[in-house]
Formats: structure tokens, sequence, C-alpha cells
């Protein structure tokens, strides 16, 4: 049974670690000189009972003091990742060193990927002890989000769900509310309000991508770190609404009351075998726009410093995760239902002629094609609105190998280290000062704003992205990297997201 943290009550708590926060004094745990706090709530009440499917209530005023000791639940999900789960879910984290008496310090707030349907702040790979020590001059949180049908579905269209407006984006609306948190109160830790860098990978990556086109978030934070990830991970209204409606064919009901009715366990994993893979933020019209790459050509973010890439072998995770077989059985079901229907036979064969060039293996050509247009393309689509709306976008390509002959440079791969885990790399260790390199980019880019001084800005005539390699990192143009085809991206792009 995990540990849960508990008002302390007694008046006895060591004040050194012990920081006064606008919804409560939260105490934390001192390990050598980083002092963690977790599982600190960022929301008024928690989205349960008649608050499943509602935006997250904001906090409140609060003098008690309150352990900030032990990891909140993990959002519903498979239950193979943790049994600490449940849907009062809405909790940050905070790291800070405590031998640095600077206060005003940059904010680097992670936003933990996982398809939209999976993953947490309370596992050990984004544990930000490591990096803290390493950068003691940088205060590090991470923040929880509503996951899968609880965080991200569609259900204004039904007869009763005029009163659920918001539930298709829930999950925005918990990170736009975490960020407020963070605004608010982390300059308690020593943290500056207005130097924060919201960062992410994948879905996380996705969500950092969208919450500069809220009007409301964007007075939030400065700076975004995308890996891996873009507004092309979202659906329509159109999607969403079928989407919806094919779980609830399954879960036999009609309504929104029908649904309350059912727990979490069964929505999640219903949800993940009847619709897996189609749940995603929605083009609402209402939170998101209808068009994201519009509005980042249209400037809607100027003001916002990017810095954003891919791997080179996005999609190979996918395909190890699942088996060859498997993931050839799902390009092919995918590529049936959405590809053919989207593409005209011309641009089909354009896009097969570039997918193919260079595989070795039956299934690189699908991993190819999925790879750019889930991530690679969305990310490069992504720096060019950003610069064509007069914003600033650095950007890179990273390609380090894992040992495994199917992970190569595959999605996740850098995460374990810009983390500082090494242990996570898997199979062989990468060169460590590659690692710190890496890491220190990261950094000195919530610091100013700009990476390194040799790292160009992207811009619409050299398009130049950084190369992120082992004992190679140098600017280059994408041509000369491979990156995407510029003749063919555009219906990558059309493909995955309309």
């Amino acid at each position: 049974m995990c540990e849960q943290n508990k008002p302390m009550t007694c008046g006895e708590y060591d004040k050194s670690l012990a920081v006064k926060c606008i919804n409560g004094t939260f105490v934390g745990t001192k390990t050598e000189n980083i002092i963690a706090y977790k599982g600190i709530p960022f929301v008024g009440a928690q989205p349960v009972g008649n608050l499943r499917w509602k935006a997250p209530v904001p906090y409140v005023a609060d003098d008690g003091v309150f352990e900030a000791c032990h990891f909140a639940k993990l959002s519903v999900q498979d239950k193979s990742i943790s049994e600490h789960q449940g849907e009062d879910c809405l909790y940050l984290n905070v790291w800070k060193a405590d031998d640095t008496p600077a206060r005003n310090k940059p904010v680097m707030v992670w936003i933990h990927g996982g398809a939209f349907v999976a993953g947490g702040t309370g596992i050990e790979l984004f544990d930000c002890a490591n990096l803290a020590k390493e950068h003691p001059d940088v205060i590090f949180v991470t923040v929880a989000y509503r996951l899968s049908v609880l965080g991200f579905l569609h259900l204004s269209h039904l007869p009763d769900g005029k009163d659920y407006p918001d539930a298709q984006n829930l999950a925005l609306l918990d990170q736009q509310m975490a960020l407020r948190w963070v605004h608010e109160n982390i300059s308690a830790f020593g943290g500056d309000p207005d130097n924060v860098t919201i960062w992410g990978e994948s879905a996380g990556a996705g969500c950092v991508t969208m919450q500069p086109l809220i009007e409301e978030s964007r007075q939030y934070f400065k700076k975004v770190i995308a890996q891996s990830g873009s507004p092309a991970q979202t659906n329509s209204l159109e999607e969403s609404i079928a989407t919806t409606n094919d779980l609830m064919k399954a879960l036999n009901c009609k309504t929104v009351a029908d649904l309350m009715k059912l727990d979490a366990r069964t929505l999640v994993d219903t949800a993940a075998a009847v619709v897996r893979l189609r749940i995603f933020p929605v083009r609402d019209g209402r939170i998101l726009p209808l068009d994201p790459w519009a509005a980042y050509s249209s400037g809607v973010a100027k003001d916002i410093t990017f810095l954003q890439g891919c791997n080179k072998d996005e999609m190979n995770c996918f395909v190890s995760d699942w088996t060859v077989e498997g993931f050839k059985a799902w390009a092919a079901e995918r590529k049936t239902h959405k590809y053919a229907r989207l593409l005209s036979d011309e641009e089909k064969a354009k896009i097969e002629s570039y997918c193919k060039e260079g595989a070795v293996e039956d299934w690189e050509p699908d991993s190819r094609l999925f790879g750019h247009s889930w991530f690679i393309d969305g990310a490069i689509k992504m720096s060019e609105c950003q610069t064509q709306g007069g914003g600033k976008s650095y950007t890179y390509y990273y390609r380090v190998e894992n040992s495994d002959p199917i992970l190569k440079s595959a999605h996740f791969e850098e995460v374990p280290v810009v983390f500082a885990h090494p242990e996570f790399t898997g199979g062989r260790p990468y060169d460590p000062a590659f690692c710190k390199a890496m890491r220190r980019m990261w950094v000195q880019f919530a610091k100013t704003g700009c990476p390194s001084e040799d790292w160009p800005l992207y811009d619409l005539k050299d398009r130049q992205v950084m190369v992120l390699d082992e004992f190679d990192i140098h600017p280059a143009r994408e041509s000369e990297v491979k990156v995407v085809d510029w003749d063919r991206t555009w219906f990558l792009i059309k493909y995955y997201m309309l």
C-alpha cells in the first residue's frame, strides 16, 4: 500500500523543509542537498464523483500544514504501470537545491507523455533529484493531469451533455491550473514566476505546444521545450465524436448519466480495448483552435520561444513494444481506414517512395511513415509555422542509437538523457560528456532562451536543425540529415491531422 501525505496537526515539523504556499504549508524531505516536495494539490477539489468530466476546481487559501513526502496517485490507466491509481490525481512535485541562496531561479515544468492514456509523475525516471543536483540554480516541477477518457472525452453532443462543455480537453485545463499554481506559488521555493519553461515529450510535447494556443495559459510561461510532439497529436470534432460514440456502444450507454454510473476502471479498460490510439486533445474551436498551424503562422505565440525536435527512428519503439508482426498488422489497418481514405493515388505514391528509401526490413517503410506523420514532420512544421508567425524556434534532430537493433534512435530514447537517469538508457551507457552537454543546452535554454551560442535559430531560408549525436553535435540543413522532404511533408501532416 502506497503511503499518502497527511495533514500535520501536531505543530511539530522541520521548518527548514517547509514552504508556505497559498493553499497550505508543505513540508518536504531532504536527501543530501536536494529538497523534494511531492504530492502537492494544485486544485481545490479532486475530480471525483460529480466533478468527473468537469473543469478543475481552483484551489483556495489554506493555513494548514501538510506533508509533501509521497507521490500522489497516477490517473487511472493500465494496471500494469502502477497499483497507485485513482481519479484523485491532480498533484504536482517540486525539487530545489538547498545550498544555493539565489532567488528568482528559472523554473522548468515537466508535462509527461504516454499517448494521453498512460504515465505520471510518480515514477523513478521523472524524479528530478539528479537534475537539481547537477543544476542547483534551477527549480524543477512535474505535474499530473487526467488521462484517457477521463481527460479527453467529447460529451456535449450527448442528450444530457450540455453541462460538460470542456470534457474533450479537460487534461489541458488541468495543466493550465497547475501552471497557474506554479505562477502564484513558485517564488516561495525560490523560483522566478516570470521565467518559466514548460517542457514535455510525446503526448507531453503535444500538450506544451497546445498550451500556447490557449489564451489564458500564455501568461504562465515564456519558453517551451517539445520533444517529439506537436499539435498534430489532436482529433477533429468529428473524430472525437465518433470515438465517444464507439465507446458508448461498447459500454451500452446512451447518456452522460449512464457513464457516471460506471467506475473509472471500466471506462478506461473499455476505451483501451475499443478506441485504442484514438484518444487525443480535440480541435474544438473553444479551447483549441480548429487549425493550430494557422494559429501559429498568424503569430499567436510570437512572444514565446521554442526548443523542439524529433528522433531519427521515432516509430521503432512501437515496433519493439508491439512486436514486428503486431506493428505490421496495426499499420495495415490504420492505412486502410485513414491513409487510403484521405490521400490521392499520387500523394500515396510519393509517400511510399520516400518511406522505402534505404529500408532493409519489411516493417521499416511503415515505421518511417508513421514516425514522420506522428512526430517528425509535426516538429518541423511547428518550427516552420512559429517562424512564419514572427516567433523564435530552435530545432533539433536526435540520432543517438540504442544498442537494440530495432529501437535505434526511437521515440523516448532521449528522455533518460535529459533527466540524468543513465540507468534507463538500456543496453549500453551513453557518452557522459554528450549527456551532460545535452542537459546543459536544455537548462541554458530555460535560463536564457538560447540553448547554445552555436545553435542557430530556425529560419525559412536555411532551415537549420541541430544534430544531436554522441561525439558529434553540429548544426545542419534539413536536407543534409534527411529529416524531411519538403515536397512530401505536407502529405504526411495532412494524413494525420485535417
